[in-house]
C-alpha cells in the first residue's frame, strides 16, 4: 500500500477555531500522487476527503502502531481498518 494519510471527519457544524475536539470518524486515504502528507481525494471507503482534516498523525512515523492515533481508536471507520490490512 502506498503512505497513509489520516484524516478526521468533524460533524457539519465543526470549526477549527473550536480548538481541539475529538472527530466524529477518522479515515485513511492514499496519499496524493508524489507526495506523502497530501490526502488525496477519497478516502479508503470511498468517502470525498474535501471536508475533511488532514490528522498531525502520521502512521510511517510510528511503525509500531496502528495507522490511526491510538487514543480515537473508537472513531476508526471499520471500512477503512479493514482496506488498511489492521481490521
Amino acid at each position: 500500500m502506498s503512505e497513509t494519510v489520516v484524516v478526521y471527519e468533524y460533524p457539519a457544524a465543526h470549526s477549527p477555531s473550536e480548538g481541539e475536539r475529538p472527530p466524529l470518524r477518522v479515515h485513511a486515504a492514499p496519499a496524493a500522487p508524489g507526495r506523502t502528507s497530501v490526502r488525496g481525494p477519497r478516502t479508503l471507503c470511498g468517502r470525498d476527503t474535501f471536508a475533511m482534516e488532514t490528522a498531525p498523525w502520521r502512521p510511517a512515523e510510528h511503525p509500531d502502531a496502528p495507522w490511526y492515533p491510538p487514543r480515537y481508536a473508537d472513531r476508526v471507520c471499520p471500512t477503512c481498518d479493514e482496506a488498511a490490512g489492521e481490521g
